[in-house]
């Protein structure tokens, strides 16, 4: 059998033995993420022909309004992930805490903990551009058996076993990494399977596309504004090329396929930046560096940093390591 026609759980099975922590266990989480994506990914795709977009009416611990969307998936990820007695606590972005799963139960030598965006871009949903789920995976560091604490899920980013993203676009991909490389898998909808179409998944040696919402421009520190004219420039192989979604899973995908840097600065109207560390930035983060890319704040390795609390927010610059070390050498000169 080719590779390409290798299936998301042949390809589990056969690498099971190469995941940091050898274990049954972690290979039916990702298979329960696998369900709850192919879920999710119909109800995306049903999206204007019954009442799923729009606005919830309430807004999650971000302050931020919940689309219909951000609800349903939020609840699928967790209901599978729970009724399957797979993982030990999850936290979403669309939680104010994070969930313990049968605590009372002495018996449950569940040993993973998930932190989970559901559904990454949910505003775009309702004008048909590309979302995504991103998700985070570690070991807890409590002794197995016992509730989960907040320090199971306040690790370094460099700690994650396995982490990864959906994209819900032209067509629907699961790309993860368990810390061996990165793979990506397309679904068949005709029968709901996904199919290993992206092997080993690499940034290309040269960018040449930069990603980053112009419009808060005013707002940047004078360290970004100063990159982001340097890749306006006319000079050797730039300009580069300015394209942004407002997904972060769409526009990460899009860099690492096609070579290109992700900026998500703090701002005067965000001065911790916006994206969340734990279940955004710390697994894209994750991939990118399996990738042969590279993360940052604009001074520190996002994997490094250690968090403070769930909903952290930090700065975030992804892509290739030579535009992401150009962006830091800006952005320490002018911070």
């Amino acid at each position: 059998m080719s590779q390409k026609n290798k299936t998301l759980g042949e390809y589990i099975i056969e690498n099971q033995a190469s995941f940091k922590y050898t274990s049954g266990e972690l290979s039916r989480l990702i298979n329960s993420i696998r369900l709850a994506a192919k879920v999710v990914n119909h109800e995306v795709n049903k999206a204007g022909l019954v009442d799923i977009i729009g606005a919830a009416g309430d807004t999650n611990i971000q302050g931020e309004n919940q689309q219909k969307l951000d609800v349903y998936a939020n609840d699928k990820f967790i209901q599978t992930l729970t009724n399957r007695n797979i993982v030990c606590g999850i936290a979403s972005e669309e939680e104010d805490d994070f969930i313990s799963i049968n605590s009372q139960d002495e018996n449950n030598q569940n040993k993973y903990i998930v932190l989970i965006d559901p559904l990454d871009g949910s505003s775009n949903i309702d004008v048909n551009v590309s979302v995504g789920t991103i998700f985070s995976i570690y070991r807890r560091i409590t002794p197995i058996g016992t509730p989960v604490k907040l320090k199971d899920f306040l690790q370094k980013g460099s700690e994650q076993v396995a982490a990864g993203y959906i994209v819900y676009g032209t067509s629907t991909m699961l790309v993860y990494t368990t810390g061996h490389g990165v793979n990506g898998f397309t679904l068949n909808p005709a029968i709901g399977t996904f199919y290993l179409s992206h092997p080993d998944m690499k940034f290309p040696k040269k960018g040449y596309i930069y990603s980053v919402n112009e419009g808060n421009y005013s707002h940047f520190p004078q360290g970004v504004k100063n990159y982001i004219k340097y890749c306006q420039m006319e000079e050797g192989d730039r300009p580069y090329t300015s394209r942004y979604i407002g997904s972060l899973v769409s526009d990460f995908h899009r860099n690492m396929i096609k070579g290109g840097i992700y900026m998500y600065p703090k701002s005067s109207k965000n001065a911790n930046g916006k994206l969340r560390l734990l279940y955004e930035c710390n697994p894209i983060a994750f991939l990118a560096e399996q990738a042969n890319g590279k993360a940052s704040d604009g001074f520190t390795r996002i994997l490094d940093i250690t968090p403070t609390e769930l909903h952290q927010r930090v700065p975030f610059f992804c892509g290739n390591k030579n535009m992401v070390e150009k962006a830091e050498v800006f952005m320490q000169k002018n911070p």
